[in-house]
């Protein structure tokens, strides 16, 4: 079988340094080119001679996808297939994967990260050891009010495999918990929690924790009506995507207290090149990170194997095809 052209597109938003890409570099019959990062004024020419495109997210729209003509398989280093026309990638009977599950763990960990975070106050404590404590009369600080998790309500939005890990933690903890019904989208969950309507589920629930994709149908989900049916002392935690809850929105009500906390990892354009209202550090009580809720080393590592595995299946497919 002849030698196939490999192209890695955006190799350093996997942040490398300490990962093994081997699994995908040594895959036998694979000429591989790979770039750092590539701007949307590269891609055509970086993928014009390619059979195998690996991208993270950088798109591959029509233009892109016309100026490479040899392409037979784009492997999406990602969970999300939006950044590739998918109607032409069809038409031209291009095989396409992408990587799923791999960062589970990772983002089930980062969401309790942010809730007990917020329920202990715990930037708020760190400041305050610093700052305060050696001129306390007391043995102990305690500035800030904390909040136990037990027999609380925790909300989740979207029990696919991250709401259910989430779920299982929050049982750990002794809450109760409830999913949301969201309005016209139709839900795969069992009915081993209580789907509730969205305005009741959100008047419920103590914590209220998204994972679902954005779509028509969850854009601005969390708007300012939607905010108002939430307890004041409820908090709101988003590690799905950013346009799933109005930044706009749960910035005023943050600061007129209509929720007690909020922690986000993503935001609707990002890196926030533009801006945020969400980056303002006057907001009270948010945490914001930079979308790095997946990125632990061991679910890196896990998307590249399971990215070679895909990709390795598919090298198989076309030897036997050649033979």
């Amino acid at each position: 079988m002849a030698t196939l052209k490999g192209v890695i597109l955006d190799r350093d938003s996997l942040h490398p340094h300490d990962l093994d890409l081997r699994p995908l570099l040594d895959i036998s019959g694979i000429a591989w080119r790979s770039y750092a990062n590539t701007t949307p004024k590269q891609t055509a020419e970086r993928i014009a001679h390619a059979n195998i495109v690996l991208t993270n997210k950088v798109v591959l729209g029509a233009a892109e996808l016309n100026a490479a003509a040899p392409l037979k398989y784009i492997g999406i280093l990602a969970t999300g297939t939006n950044i590739v026309d998918l109607e032409l990638v069809q038409q031209r009977h291009i095989t396409i994967t992408n990587c799923t599950a791999y960062g589970t763990a990772s983002v089930v960990q980062h969401t309790w990260a942010l809730i007990l975070s917020l329920c202990t106050h715990l930037q708020d404590y760190t400041h305050a050891a610093q700052e305060k404590w050696r001129v306390s009369p007391f043995f102990s600080a305690l500035d800030y009010p904390i909040t136990e998790l037990g027999n609380k309500t925790l909300g989740i939005i979207g029990y696919g495999e991250l709401g259910r890990g989430v779920a299982t933690i929050g049982r750990a903890f002794g809450m109760q918990v409830v999913s949301a019904k969201i309005p016209g989208w139709q839900s795969s969950a069992n009915s081993e929690i209580p789907r509730l309507p969205l305005p009741q589920f959100l008047s419920t629930a103590d914590v209220v924790s998204v994972h679902c994709p954005l779509s028509k149908e969850t854009c601005n989900l969390i708007d300012a009506e939607a905010l108002t049916h939430m307890k004041s002392s409820a908090l709101l935690i988003n590690c799905a995507r950013g346009g799933i809850v109005n930044e706009q929105a749960l910035a005023q009500a943050l600061k007129r207290g209509l929720i007690a906390g909020a922690g986000v990892d993503v935001l609707t354009q990002e890196p926030p090149i533009n801006g945020n209202i969400l980056l303002d550090p006057e907001i009270p009580n948010l945490i914001i990170t930079p979308h790095c809720a997946w990125g632990s080393q061991e679910a890196r590592q896990r998307l590249v194997n399971q990215a070679a595995e895909k990709l390795c299946t598919f090298v198989g497919s076309e030897h036997r095809q050649s033979q």
